[in-house]
């Protein structure tokens, strides 16, 4: 039997319409995003790792732990996708000429192609997103 933890105050439907239609229209987008991805060849976990390598913040590359990070792996995991998309000249692993300990990761230039078309494609479906989570509640 589970109890209810003291002091939490039980949801009312609007609560649980609001999450619903939160997680619809996420799942709407990711299900999009799943749909392009495949059509240019890519898992959506392919897709993923290109958009975070092009997104960290101040730089255009990233480290196999902040890509764990941003895509909620393990390192192991990441390590061997990032295999995969070596395989497919969509990354490449470099020294970090600071700290040799640090290994980068950078887009080649079929990744950078790829992800500039399926970052365009994705652009109307964000629109959609913003617009939805934009209005009043």
């Amino acid at each position: 039997m589970s109890r209810k933890p003291a002091g939490q105050k039980i949801p009312g439907k609007a609560t649980y319409e609001r999450l619903s239609h939160f997680r619809y229209r996420l799942r709407c987008f990711l299900r999009a995003s799943e749909k392009l991805c495949r059509s240019h060849g890519i898992t959506p976990l392919q897709y993923q790792l290109l958009l975070h390598v092009r997104g960290i913040p101040g730089r255009d590359w990233a480290t196999i732990g902040e890509l764990a990070e941003r895509l909620q792996a393990h390192h192991h995991g990441v390590v061997v996708l990032i295999d995969r998309c070596e395989k497919l000249a969509l990354v490449e692993r470099r020294p970090n000429t600071d700290d040799r300990r640090v290994v980068e990761i950078h887009l080649q230039a079929e990744g950078e192609k790829l992800l500039a078309a399926l970052a365009a494609l994705h652009q109307s479906e964000l629109q959609l997103l913003r617009e939805e989570f934009s209005a009043p509640w």
